[in-house]
């Protein structure tokens, strides 16, 4: 027997049984425990492959597939428990899209860049640029997907204005870097790969980068930027 197919079998076998003695048990014959007369030793001579019905699986590599499945099985749990939009009724697009890039922001896969244009609790009229995926790690987005609070630019954001005062402030993130002295306008460089994400509406977005309008009810205007880094990790 090869290594793939003795780690299939040894896959195949961690599966159907719950414990090491519950296998060993199921390789003893009624016959085994008639001559025997004690079940103890019937196990060791299976676990030793002088008895048995079947294929001979040392109790260490039973014992350390099983805790392998175990620890994949939390990890796979964990990942699901960590994506704040799983299982929620969502009815606007804005919420949907923010859905629909969680995972990749969380995991690094895509980087999201969220414009956003409305009026702010005190009816000021405020925008800027959101680093999603810093703002996942920073804060608990169950308040926005659940639709208890909206999620609007702020004075720490990649990039904040206040319409209203004329306050404009810029901050560079773990993820970008805030080039604000462009005469073309305002540019990220994306620090992972180094490249530059341009969110002027008249330009390309830049390489691995795109740009997405989303048609919302909850904001005056939307748009997402998603780049995908292709710097090997």
């Amino acid at each position: 027997m090869d290594q793939d197919e003795a780690s299939t079998t040894v896959d195949n076998i961690v599966t159907q049984f719950n414990t090491y003695e519950d296998f060993l048990d199921s390789q003893i014959t009624t016959l085994d425990l008639y001559y025997l007369e004690d079940e103890g030793l019937a196990r060791q001579l299976v676990e030793l492959g002088y008895r048995g019905t079947g294929e001979v699986v040392k109790r260490e590599d039973f014992e350390a597939r099983k805790a392998a499945i175990e620890i994949a099985r939390l990890a796979e749990r964990t990942q699901k428990k960590t994506l704040t939009s799983a299982g929620k009724d969502l009815h606007d697009n804005f919420l949907k899209a923010l859905a629909a890039r969680e995972e990749d922001n969380r995991s690094g896969k895509v980087s999201s860049v969220i414009f956003i244009r409305d009026k702010n609790s005190h009816g000021q009229e405020v925008s800027g640029y959101i680093d999603y995926a810093h703002r996942l790690k920073t804060e608990d987005f169950e308040v926005y997907f659940s639709g208890k609070k909206r999620l609007l630019p702020r004075p720490t954001d990649m990039s904040f204005y206040n319409w209203d005062s004329h306050i404009a402030v810029w901050n560079s993130t773990p993820n970008y870097q805030v080039i604000a002295d462009n005469p073309e306008g305002l540019l990220f460089k994306y620090k992972r790969d180094r490249k530059i994400l341009n969110v002027d509406p008249k330009a390309q977005p830049g390489d691995n980068s795109t740009r997405s309008r989303i048609v919302t009810e909850l904001y005056k205007q939307v748009v997402i930027f998603d780049h995908v880094s292709r710097r090997k990790t």
